[in-house]
């Protein structure tokens, strides 16, 4: 008897201990593991992403202009162009000069002042003869006000207590009016307006701001436009599970940026990162695309230049986004020292010029591109901590990938800094990839980086 006491008290201990810790679990979300059944598009297995501000791009602005440079982004090695809206831009309440992208008046035409469909139908078919990719940015969550489904289905619209169509909630929006998303009819349409440009030869969709839409809608469109051509899905939203199980391909790095930021501004350290990069191994599954970014359209129109949030250390966390288990972006003019803020609402063309970063910039895509361990997804390998004497200052890590080896070492400080790495394991002849010196690992001295330096060996 008092063995059968002591098996079940044991036994309910051990459920005290479960359900407390999936009490703990649920109140740290983030931080729970889930499983993803995504099948990603063959071709994005190594992908560099470039985002094309078409209106800024050149002194045209148009669809025909920007034609002219997808020689020039093949050369940089970039594979998937992802489009900024191209639809009409919504007259009444629009904001500034030319309205916002965002601010869709119709979801199956092209905005004027860019070209006809046709023109961009070049565009598309240009990129796909130079082995290239084209996404769409999709504006789900609203419309403009003189959208035309305001008139032939009002009943998708979010009311506000008068009855009237009404902004999103906690936005300054004002140009937009925020659509109901439990309305089937409305789910219907905008499946059926993302075949319409599937059909017409996009290879997928970023999708802008998701937030206020049901899951089972994205894993349906991931469903059904798959049936015409695999496609890519890229969510403007960061957090595991809700839109990652089965919807979308890879989601933002949105917590990554704002550490770099903080980093270079000097109020955190390499340790933060290395902390966030052990989180991220936690909840996101290996086979999980997220998107690594040192700007992006928001980033530079409203909180400033790589430059003023950055300075010198652009380059070393280039490095990192390029080297990390992730997909990385490159923004319009991004690559020729892009170092203003764009205006959003008016014309504010990009200076081309090349400069120092257009090499730098081509060389990281090739070292993705020649080495698989820092592939994307399950192509690649996975990244391995490397401890060293200096975890505040330097972080390091290597990726492996059937019998191919990359090490990095950066440093995420404006000052010279000497470590001794632990590279037990690691031993063996490299080649620095950006001198093409050789070298051989363990190193027989402490080795010293210059302020925001980096090295990445390649075996």
């Amino acid at each position: 008897m008092e063995k059968i006491l002591v098996s079940l008290l044991t036994i309910v201990m051990i459920i005290a201990l479960i359900v407390a810790g999936c009490s703990f679990l649920a109140k740290k979300k983030r931080f729970m593991p889930f499983f993803s059944e995504v099948v990603h598009p063959e071709w994005t297995k190594d992908m560099v992403v470039y985002e094309v501000n078409v209106r800024q791009y050149t002194d045209e602005g148009t669809f025909a202009a920007f034609e002219e440079h997808l020689p020039r982004l093949k050369a940089l090695g970039v594979d998937v162009l992802w489009f900024m809206p191209t639809f009409p831009i919504g007259v009444k309440g629009r904001k500034g000069e030319l309205g916002s992208y965002y601010s869709v008046k119709d979801f199956m035409d092209v905005n004027p002042e860019f070209g006809t469909i046709e023109d961009l139908k070049k565009v598309i078919d240009k990129t796909h003869e130079l082995g290239m990719y084209v996404l769409l940015d999709w504006v789900p969550n609203h419309t403009a006000w003189d959208n035309h489904l305001t008139i032939d289905h009002p009943g998708w619209y979010a009311k506000d207590s008068s009855g009237n169509f009404t902004p999103p909630i906690g936005t300054d929006w004002t140009d937009v009016i925020q659509l109901d998303w439990s309305q089937k009819g409305l789910q219907d349409y905008m499946i059926d307006a993302m075949k319409y440009w599937v059909n017409l030869g996009v290879d997928g969709f970023r999708v802008d701001h998701p937030h206020n839409t049901p899951k089972e809608f994205w894993e349906r469109t991931k469903a059904e436009l798959s049936e015409i051509k695999p496609v890519l899905m890229l969510a403007e939203h960061e957090g595991p599970g809700y839109f990652m199980e089965k919807g979308f391909d890879m989601n933002y790095a949105w917590e990554l940026h704002h550490l770099m930021n903080r980093v270079a501004q000097r109020k955190d350290s390499a340790n933060a990162i290395m902390k966030y990069f052990e989180r991220e191994q936690a909840v996101y599954p290996q086979n999980v695309y997220r998107l690594m970014f040192l700007t992006n359209h928001d980033e530079n129109s409203w909180a400033g230049t790589i430059d003023s949030l950055m300075g010198d250390a652009q380059q070393v966390f280039a490095t990192l986004i390029f080297t990390a288990h992730g997909v990385p972006l490159i923004y319009s003019g991004q690559e020729t020292c892009l170092d203003k803020k764009l205006k959003f609402f008016v014309r504010d063309t990009i200076d081309w010029d090349a400069c120092d970063l257009t090499s730098f910039y081509m060389d990281l895509i090739k070292l993705k591109k020649e080495n698989q361990a820092l592939w994307n997804g399950i192509s690649g390998g996975s990244m391995n901590k490397i401890k060293s004497s200096r975890k505040n200052k330097i972080f390091s890590f290597y990726r492996e990938k059937d019998g191919n080896r990359v090490v990095i070492f950066l440093n995420l400080t404006k000052r010279n800094v000497t470590f001794k790495p632990d590279l037990k394991g690691l031993e063996g002849d490299y080649t620095d990839y950006f001198t093409g010196e050789k070298i051989t690992l363990p190193l027989s001295v402490k080795h010293t980086l210059n302020p925001w330096g980096y090295k990445v060996f390649v075996k």
